[in-house]
């Protein structure tokens, strides 16, 4: 597993004090606001975080020793990243990002389906998207079609629930 996850993407300056505006590639605007140090550079380099606050759908920032408008312009389109040793899940929550690529099984008939390729966020659950061969199927990441999640074996265990594969 990635020790440095991606976590937004410096879009904008706001201000002339050097300030940046960010979006955020998580759950809510507001987990970006948790941080106080947060890296570059695929985490080679820690950026401390003076102040954040959400504004509208990303996160305003004031990044320590980015003080001018300029200095904020040459951090534009910079992938911000967090170390996951800084967040604690709640239990049955995971990063994206170690979800990706796991084998997804039919825990019914212990038979592979395909892999986890994608991830969208719908507001009532996520949706996962499975490849196989060349179809795509979306299911929802609801405990009725998720049996288990097994990250250090890498593999995803599913039912699958009728109408979301094709039927025999």
């Amino acid at each position: 597993m990635k020790q440095f996850l991606e976590i937004g993407k410096i879009v904008s300056t706001r201000g002339i004090k050097g300030e940046v505006r960010v979006q955020p590639w998580s759950d809510s605007p507001d987990f970006l606001c948790e941080f106080d140090t947060l890296y570059l550079d695929e985490g080679k380099k820690a950026i401390e975080i003076e102040r954040s606050f959400v504004q509208k759908n990303v996160v305003v920032m004031k990044l320590k020793g980015v003080d001018t408008v300029e200095k904020a312009q040459d951090m534009r389109n910079k992938i911000l990243f967090m170390d996951r040793n800084d967040v604690e899940l709640c239990e049955g929550s995971y990063f994206v990002q170690d979800l990706l690529g796991l084998m997804v099984i039919d825990a019914d008939k212990n038979e592979e389906i395909g892999s986890l390729c994608d991830v969208t966020e719908t507001g009532a659950n996520d949706v996962y998207h499975i490849k196989s061969g060349e179809k795509e199927y979306l299911i929802p990441a609801i405990p009725d079609v998720i049996e288990k999640i097994d990250l250090d074996g890498g593999k995803m265990y599913i039912h699958k629930m009728k109408g979301l594969f094709d039927e025999d």
